[in-house]
């Protein structure tokens, strides 16, 4: 099930801010340039402005531009930022989904190998959403076998996939939300729900990772000679 928005306070917002703000400027050299100049063109128009007509109630409206000229420019550049960082990191499409607005119920990895390829199962609106990370041919392997797994519990709810990329016929994660969102809705609210129920039970198990196990994570002979003496 989705979870509520929680509220959050204002001096919450206030950190939010700072902190995408310090990231934002570390990965983008043009960000604090383009900054300044958006606010500083504004407020020079507005002083130029209340110099010529002698119109103070210039002076809050050029604030107001002033302040979402910067808004605008924190926004778009954020997201840049944020898409050049998450390009080609694991579990990056799902963590992506998970922050989108909307009714979008993530499965990350609910099936992957060692080699960290992975298939992300989504339900939202438009019904269930297959995303795959890593290796093409792996994760075109993987994608099969979800759809055969979830076809025995999706019934006519439309099924989509995805391999996240940047080759052709791949998906770039920096179009991954837009192509989402414009997906169309095919199921209610209360299809959702019920697709949700049916596909939790069924991933209530989980699967073992395709391909060899690492040696660290292999049991000592030790503890098969134990099972067998119980």
């Amino acid at each position: 099930m989705a979870k509520p928005q929680e509220k959050v306070s204002f001096g919450e917002r206030l950190k939010q801010i700072g902190q995408v703000f310090s990231f934002t400027a570390k990965q983008d050299k043009w960000f604090i340039p383009l900054l300044v100049a958006a606010v500083l063109i504004p407020a020079a128009l507005t002083v130029l402005v209340v110099l010529l007509t002698g119109g103070y109630i210039w002076i809050p409206i050029g604030v107001m531009l002033t302040l979402l000229a910067a808004v605008i420019v924190l926004n778009l550049r954020s997201n840049t930022a944020m898409m050049n960082a998450a390009e080609g990191q694991p579990g990056a499409a799902a963590s992506l989904i998970e922050n989108m607005r909307g009714d979008w119920r993530v499965r990350p990895a609910a099936s992957s190998t060692t080699q960290f390829d992975m298939v992300h199962v989504v339900i939202g609106r438009p019904g269930v959403i297959l995303l795959g990370e890593g290796n093409p041919q792996r994760v075109r392997g993987l994608l099969g076998q979800e759809k055969k797994r979830l076809s025995k519990v999706i019934g006519n709810a439309p099924l989509y996939d995805f391999v996240i990329g940047t080759d052709e016929k791949e998906l770039s994660i920096r179009k991954l939300r837009s192509t989402l969102m414009r997906l169309p809705r095919n199921m209610t609210g209360k299809d959702v729900n019920a697709l949700d129920k049916r596909l939790g039970a069924l991933m209530a198990r989980p699967q073992m990772p395709k391909g060899a196990i690492p040696k660290n994570m292999r049991p000592s002979k030790g503890a098969f000679r134990q099972q067998r003496q119980r």
